[in-house]
């Protein structure tokens, strides 16, 4: 055998483990074509990158479900026919019967169906779904009708997060961390390994904590030079960039989609969207620990935490990695029965949140719009 016959397998072999190390790290990176759209006044760097390969996923993900015929206004009350009504006692038998429709297209397995919540005696609250259901009812009324400061004229329905699922694919608990067994050495205070949550960053891997279900203020630096009121912590920091970093992700935007990045804290520079997000994770820290936290005791074991703490909400829950909600589509228009006689008076379109700047003049469907819209949306929210 010949010296360049012999050292040619094992080029080939080293080629081979180049090429395959270069394609792992390619698997990284976003391939163009990358957009960018302007999402603020000109001169500003306001602009959001637009990736319209995973746009094109999520917009599918953000297809609205079919419509249920809406029920007659006129009927007897559904207390009359049904026993154990707790929550719905304003609806009709059709309003009510509409709305556990609803319930089973777009909550319970499709081998279930109303099953997953009720008995063969349908009056039982054997089941924990059924009573964690009745609490999530009261909560998706309560949103439509206590938090227009940030959803809108759009409200929200059990869809909104569930999206056909028992369980909303997006939810956390409180994250354990490290052990701090052997000092301060064996503690990492959460921080220094890529974080799920932010990222993949070396930040604290549970920012939802102290905001979404503490009430700490969100603080990222003083702005006096000695310890005062005002003070904000290096530890203050760096969960508010790892919390930030998990908004922005949640609805697939820029940092500059609410803020001037020149002047992070300045409200006066920020766009209008920022007073939206503000009243979001006021009214998060809201369901959590009103409704949520307080389920606790009803779910199983296996449906807690490794702490034994209820799953929660997270901005990600609803927004599932778009600005809006199913791209700013409402459902919840056509369901007055999740607003408890409290729905608005509707537009041909949903108006715009409070802050937003003007609703798109057609709010795309997915029968009528053909290709995703987020450019054409993020420039006009």
């Amino acid at each position: 055998m010949s010296h360049s016959s012999a050292v040619w397998p094992a080029r080939a072999t080293a080629s081979a483990l180049l090429i395959a190390a270069l394609a792992s790290l390619c698997g990284c990176w976003e391939r163009p074509p990358v957009d960018t759209v302007q999402s603020g006044f000109r001169g500003t760097g306001s602009q959001q990158v637009i990736d319209p390969r995973l746009d094109a996923q999520k917009y599918k993900k953000n297809a609205i479900p079919e419509e249920i015929p809406a029920a007659d206004a006129e009927g007897p009350p559904a207390t009359v026919i049904f026993q154990n009504v707790q929550v719905l006692k304003d609806l009709n038998i059709g309003q009510f019967t509409r709305v556990m429709q609803g319930n089973a297209a777009w909550v319970a397995p499709a081998d279930q169906s109303c099953n997953y919540c009720h008995e063969a005696v349908m009056s039982s609250d054997a089941k924990y779904t059924k009573r964690v259901a009745r609490r999530m009812l009261e909560m998706v009324r309560h949103i439509n009708k206590d938090w227009r400061s940030h959803v809108g004229a759009t409200g929200v329905t059990c869809y909104t997060c569930h999206r056909g699922q028992p369980v909303p694919e997006y939810r956390w608990y409180i994250n354990p961390g490290q052990s701090a067994e052997g000092g301060l050495i064996a503690s990492n205070a959460g921080k220094n390994k890529p974080s799920t949550v932010a990222g993949l960053s070396a930040l604290p891997g549970d920012p939802f904590t102290p905001y979404l279900l503490g009430s700490e203020n969100i603080r990222v630096q003083a702005t006096q030079a000695l310890r005062g009121t005002d003070f904000s912590s290096i530890k203050q920091t760096e969960r508010t960039y790892a919390f930030m970093i998990s908004v922005a992700e949640a609805l697939g935007v820029n940092c500059n989609y609410c803020h001037a990045t020149r002047a992070l804290e300045m409200w006066d520079q920020s766009t209008p969207r920022r007073a939206t997000a503000w009243y979001g994770i006021r009214m998060v820290r809201d369901l959590n620990n009103n409704f949520m936290v307080p389920l606790t005791s009803t779910f199983p074991q296996h449906r807690l935490g490794v702490l034994g703490d209820v799953a929660k909400i997270a901005c990600v829950t609803c927004h599932q990695g778009v600005f809006k909600p199913l791209y700013g589509v409402s459902m919840a228009k056509n369901w007055p029965e999740l607003y408890g006689g409290d729905h608005p008076v509707w537009e041909t379109h949903p108006a715009a949140a409070p802050g937003d700047s003007a609703a798109p003049s057609a709010a795309p469907t997915p029968d009528s719009a053909k290709a995703p819209p987020t450019a054409a949306l993020v420039a006009a929210h």
